[in-house]
């Protein structure tokens, strides 16, 4: 990650003080830093969580941290990134539904004042509100930050009138977590193109192929997740007349495609946003019951003191699948 600055510690006190939390703080692009900071006082339905792991996104946080992320709300520097984490209650309010000590999934927060919460997940400690957070089986541990990008697929897979995938586009966690929850659903086995072969294995009851050894012309339903603004028009040539593609990852670039080939496919293009609350829960009840695994898709395990090092092995090592910070060290 050229550029990027080794990470400090701007506050040696790795104990709260007062209401306080150690923080991933990109300052400006490609500078990121660890710093103390201080959160807002719980507000009527917030609780407190103190964060035990959280994930880094190689989607938007790589934007966020190169400064190509588009115009966004909220956008702006200095922010804390990160909307994976998964921490336990700490304190919570006498009416809270939640308890002490329970594990939950929080998908980033706005406690840091003057710091943009922006998503707002990588810290020691948040103040979030309730209804933000969901609580799951502890067992579950650490893959509970794989909560966001397993609804992430789900809302792609469950908009209406959507089309099972035959071809997902990308092996890397968000296309594995697609043709998982896909199958979880009871959708027959996608075919998956990757054309890293350190990237090709894992594949969970689907197959793995290199696109340019695939002759298929007739697919009626691609999901792409591969954040490449230039595939469009592949894509689009291995459609069937009236076949859909959708674009289920995040695009930095604007997207174009010639017209005369779509026209002739009749193709229909859809763009999957992201996730909503019926999408965690319903990732939620996959796991639990057993129909969605979430193993073998965390691969590595930061600390945070150490932030600069992890960032730079989940951008920039394809081996990496899912690089998460364990901030049990500093909650």
């Amino acid at each position: 990650m050229q550029g990027a600055s080794s990470t400090n510690i701007e506050s040696r006190n790795m104990a709260d003080a007062g209401r306080s939390a150690v923080a991933v703080v990109l300052e400006e692009p490609r500078r990121l830093v660890l710093r103390q900071l201080p959160l807002s006082e719980p507000a009527d339905g917030d609780i407190v969580v103190d964060v035990e792991w959280s994930g880094i996104s190689t989607g938007t946080e790589r934007l966020l941290w190169s400064g190509e992320m588009p115009a966004f709300p909220g956008m702006g520097y200095p922010l804390v990134p990160g909307y994976e984490s998964v921490g336990r209650v700490a304190s919570a309010q006498s009416n809270s539904s939640l308890r002490v000590g329970d594990r939950v999934f929080v998908p980033g927060a706005r406690c840091f004042g003057d710091v943009r919460g922006l998503f707002g997940g990588s810290a020691s400690r948040l103040v979030v509100a309730e209804k933000r957070t969901m609580r799951f089986d502890a067992d579950l541990g650490e893959q509970g930050v794989l909560f966001a990008l397993a609804a992430t697929a789900y809302h792609a897979l469950a908009a209406p009138g959507a089309l099972h995938p035959q071809l997902i586009v990308g092996h890397g966690v968000l296309g594995r977590l697609l043709a998982r929850v896909a199958i979880a659903r009871g959708s027959p086995a996608p075919v998956v193109w990757e054309k890293n072969p350190n990237r090709a294995s894992g594949a969970a009851g689907y197959s793995v192929v290199d696109p340019d050894s695939d002759p298929r012309r007739d697919y009626q339903s691609i999901y792409d997740v591969s954040g490449d603004s230039g595939l469009l028009n592949t894509l689009i040539s291995r459609l069937a007349r009236g076949g859909e593609v959708v674009l289920a990852g995040f695009y930095s670039a604007p997207l174009s495609f010639a017209f005369p080939p779509a026209f002739m496919r009749e193709a229909r293009l859809r763009v999957a946003a992201e996730w909503a609350e019926p999408d965690l829960v319903a990732v939620r009840e996959l796991v639990e019951a057993g129909y969605l695994s979430l193993d073998d898709l965390i691969t590595h395990r930061g600390d945070p003191r150490q932030a600069d090092s992890a960032y730079q092995t989940a951008f920039d090592d394809p081996a990496c699948l899912k690089m998460i910070l364990d901030w049990r060290a500093l909650s």
